[in-house]
Formats: structure tokens, sequence, C-alpha cells
């Protein structure tokens, strides 16, 4: 059965008695249908948050074999709930370009996954396309002011930082010119399109911790200069009021459930390679004012995800988490042992051995946040168990424990085992969270930490370009920001050639962009996009809608 067949047979309980597991009141639920809701924001509190444990799910670095977080999250979640534990799994929303793009939906898969699957992957609760909507009204509130002759600011549109954004994968939109057609039409200049969970309203509403915070955020936009070298920020254009009108419900987390029936917020989505990575703030801590347990993920390895929920989300939110789950596979160690992606579903031992080097390091990295962690082996019907003995004896080596996990083909029940000695982590006393760096060091410095602590380089370059975006961000008195550095997700260096533990590398900063809204820096290494491009066989090819209304080919 495919993960939709799965999903579709699945039996849906009614929203109301989800939340009532969460023991919220069915009358303070904002229905969309009968399966899914918004969860209105007075129901977080503080107070609760704070008696809660908090577990990460993370993973070693990505490959084309695929790690399975979300799975891993979803069905640890089914496994803490199995063994009394009341848990919420608190995870991203997926954006509608990797669906119809290569990596499809993102909502688990097998017997752990969120439902109704369909409606989640695809426009779900409207959010994005309010994030979408809020991002493209400044762009145009932009343009506006340039043409206008009566209240113009003297924007410089050489300057200008703001594209505009749309859910969607399409390289054509990359780089683009506006304002062509003649005067009425307004001033050409050249600009283009990032996809909408590039957009920094989207990292603002994860970053955000209530309305007003959400619209403050919004006026500390960076947008450019004026032609006498004056910066221009969002609320200089009045513009923060109407964004977060826009934003007025997709502020609210959504409610909805897991195949065992358990809760399940999802809110924000982010991508982890140039932005944070991980869910909302508030989706976080409205998951641990009503359960005991919260599982979450962040976005590809613990060296983009991890070290970004740490330092920037943790940091921001006062939040201490209590264990991580760093996901492994056999498939994914073979790769980083220099198997190639054909020959994965081949035993080789050796292979394994030599790509735990990547799960060390990532090990290594989860301990200098001072969190404990466990290995997460993803069970495969392909693995054999002398592949599994080489991981499970190289964690022990490492003083770490592995744990095999059959989540994805029996759901909670083959979680069971992870769900007991993560419940275990997490009653630890002697857990000391701390970033890894301090925020009153320099920008260099906290790049340097990142990339020789997290990374593992020798060395950090920054380009004449990047030195003056440096000089920049001091003149405006942001250098006191976190730094969400955007790498490929690939390697652990800024080359998604070098697999497996590279050492002793040079990371080249080339740029840095300011996201003064979300609250954090944006240094850019290697060649990063914020639009992607669909595929040679896009996956929307494979999806299709009956008569009668039931979708396939979504997975």
């Amino acid at each position: 059965m495919t993960d939709l067949d799965i999903a579709s047979a699945a039996e849906l309980r009614p929203i109301q008695r989800i939340s009532d597991k969460l023991g919220i009141d069915e009358n303070e639920l904002e229905l969309f249908g009968k399966w899914k809701a918004k969860l209105p924001l007075h129901l977080m509190k503080q107070e609760d948050v704070s008696k809660a444990k908090l577990i990460l799910v993370t993973a070693i670095s990505p490959t084309p074999a695929g790690e399975g977080k979300t799975t891993t999250s979803i069905g640890l979640t089914e496994g803490l709930n199995r063994i009394g534990k009341k848990t919420t799994v608190v995870l991203r929303e997926p954006s509608l370009g990797p669906v119809f793009g290569m990596k499809g939906g993102a909502t688990g898969g097998g017997y752990s996954q969120v439902i109704p699957m369909e409606d989640i992957n695809l426009h779900f609760t409207g959010d994005f396309s309010a994030i979408e909507r809020a991002h493209n009204l400044l762009a145009a509130l932009i343009d506006n002011n340039i043409q206008s002759k009566k209240r113009s600011l003297g924007i410089d549109p050489r300057t200008v930082v703001w594209k505009r954004v749309m859910d969607m994968n399409d390289r054509s939109l990359r780089k683009i010119v506006v304002g062509l057609g003649g005067v009425g039409m307004g001033i050409p200049r050249e600009t283009g399109f990032d996809i909408t969970a590039a957009s920094e309203i989207m990292a603002i509403l994860c970053m955000s911790q209530n309305l007003e915070d959400l619209k403050t955020r919004m006026g500390n936009i960076f947008i450019g200069y004026t032609f006498d070298k004056q910066p221009i920020y969002a609320r200089d254009l009045n513009a923060q009021g109407a964004m977060a009108t826009l934003m007025k419900d997709a502020i609210k987390p959504n409610l909805v459930q897991t195949l065992e029936g358990n809760p399940a917020i999802i809110h924000g989505g982010p991508f982890a390679n140039i932005a944070q990575g991980t869910n909302s703030i508030i989706a976080t801590k409205m998951g641990m004012s009503l359960s005991d347990y919260v599982v979450t993920e962040a976005g590809f390895g613990a060296d983009l995800g991890a070290e970004k929920f740490f330092d920037i989300k943790c940091r921001t939110a006062g939040l201490n988490p209590n264990a991580v789950v760093i996901v492994a596979t056999v498939r994914a160690l073979k790769y980083h042992g220099g198997v190639a992606v054909k020959e994965l579903n081949l035993p080789n031992a050796d292979a394994v051995k030599k790509g735990i080097v990547n799960l060390e390091k990532h090990l290594e990295n989860v301990a200098q946040f001072g969190v404990p962690a466990v290995v997460a082996i993803n069970q495969f019907s392909l693995d054999t168990q002398e592949e599994l003995d080489v991981i499970q004896s190289s964690c022990e080596r490492l003083g770490a424990k592995a744990i095999l996990s059959a989540h994805w083909a029996r759901g909670g029940e083959g979680a069971e085992n992870l769900a007991k000695h993560v419940a275990e982590l997490t009653s630890r006393s002697d857990n000391a969270f701390n970033p890894i760096y301090d925020l009153a060091m320099s920008v260099e410095e906290k790049i340097e930490a990142v990339s020789k602590k997290i990374y593992g380089a020798g060395a950090v370059e920054f380009t004449s370009k990047a030195k003056g975006d440096l000089k920049k961000i001091a003149d405006l008195g942001l250098t006191n920001l976190p730094v969400c550095i955007a790498k490929t997700q690939k390697s652990l260096s800024d080359n998604p050639a070098l697999i497996g533990r590279p050492e002793g590398f040079t990371i080249t900063v080339r740029e840095i962009e300011i996201a003064a809204g979300a609250g954090f820096l944006v240094p850019i290494t290697g060649d990063m996009m914020r639009m992607p491009g669909l595929p040679a066989e896009p996956a929307s090819e494979r999806i299709d809608i009956n008569a009668q209304g039931e979708i396939s080919g979504l997975f």
C-alpha cells in the first residue's frame, strides 16, 4: 500500500475527539471542516510550558535514500502515547513546491502519518496563502512608493532587497524585471521571486510569540536604502498593520491527528537550509501547554535544523530541550560510506562502517549543546542483521544508544522501545542546554563558531561582498542578532559533493542577508537557491483526481 492508500483507509476521528485528549473545550476550536481546527492563542500558558518535556528529532546529513525524520517524529509520538505519556507531535506544514516537485508530501509515511494527508499537503487551512499575500502586499507597497510623487520616501530601487513569493517551484521567476510598459506601469527594476517557504514572513510567523510581536517584527523588515543612504524598513511604509491583519488566522496553530488518533499540531514551514527550519514557537509552546511531552523535528541534518533550533528558536523562546533523537538508516549510512544510489539496497556492512563517521559528527554536535541524545535506526525491510549490528556496536563505542525502530511498518507498536528510552532520557537531571555561541560575539565570530564547531571547518573566508554586508550590519546596529547560515544540506561542508565527515575545509561566506524582522542574519555559503525548479519528471505528473473527488498519486 502507498502512503496515500494507508491514509485513505484510516479511521478519521472528528477533531473534537482529538481536542478532548488535550482538555480543550470544543467551543474553543475554530473548525475547518470535520478533521481540522485552529487553536486560539490564549490556550498557550507559560506555566504549563515550563513543566512539559521537549524532544527534538533530527538526523544525519540527508541523502537521496531518505532518513525519515517526520515519520520517526510521528512514530515516536504514537509510541510515547502507547506507554502512557500524554504526547503531541508538532510539525511544519508542507510546501506545495516540493509536493508537486521532487519530494512529494510531508506528512510522514507508512503507518506513521498525520491525517487528513491530502488536506495537509494541499492548501491545508490557508496559512501559506496568507503568508504569500502579506509578503506580496509589502512588495506592492514598495513599488507604489517608488512610483509615488506625493508621498515618496525616496527609495533607491537599486537597493531594494524585498522580492515577491509564490508557493511553487518555478525557476523562470528567479530573476525578473518589473515596471515595464510605460510611465503609468511603474519604475522598471530587476527583482525576482522566492518560494513562500523562504519568505521572511514565514520566518517571522515561526519566530513570533503573539500577534503584537508578529506586527512589530513585520515593521522591522529591512527593505533597502533611500537615495541619500538612509535605511528603509516596512514600518516606514506603515505596512505592518495591514500585513498582520492578513495573518490574523494564520498565526493560530492547526490541530489534526495521527493515524492512531493522537493530537498533532502543524504550523509554519520555513526551509532549514535558508531559514530556521522548524515549526512556530507558538505551535511548540501550544503543544507544551496542552501535553506532558512534545515531539518536534527540525529540517535536514543536525548541522542545519538542529543547530538553528537550539541557537535561534530555543534561545528566542526560552525553551530548554530535554532530549534529541538522531535518525539514521542503513541505506543513508551506506551512501555516506561511498555507495552509489543504485546499489544502496545491496548488503554492504563495510560501507555502513565507513559511513558511521557522519553519524559520529552529529552525535558530537548535539553533545556540544548539552542535550542527551539517542540514535533511532529507521528500519527498512532490506536491512541485514550484520548492517544493523554495525550501527549499534558503533554507537555503543561512541557512548550512545542506538534503538531499532519499526514505526514505518508497525506504527506506535514498532516505536515503543524507542519511546521508553526517550522518556528515560527526558527524566535526566544533568541536562545543561547551552547555545553554541554568545550573542555578544561579533558576527564573524558567530559564523566561525558554527562553521568550526558544528560543520568541522578549518577556516572561514568572507568575500568582498560579505565584508561590505558586515559593515552594513554594523551601521544598522544589528550585530547582536544570531546567525542563520544558509548552506547545502547534502554535506557538513558548503560543498554538496563532500559526503561522510569532511574536515579542515574552508567555508566561504559570499554574502549576508538581513532578516531583521525574523531577528537573525543569513550568511550565504555556496550556491543557495530560494526558488527551486521542477525536476524533469515532476511529482505532479502522477497526481490526479477522479469524478468522486478521490485523489491518487500523492505520496
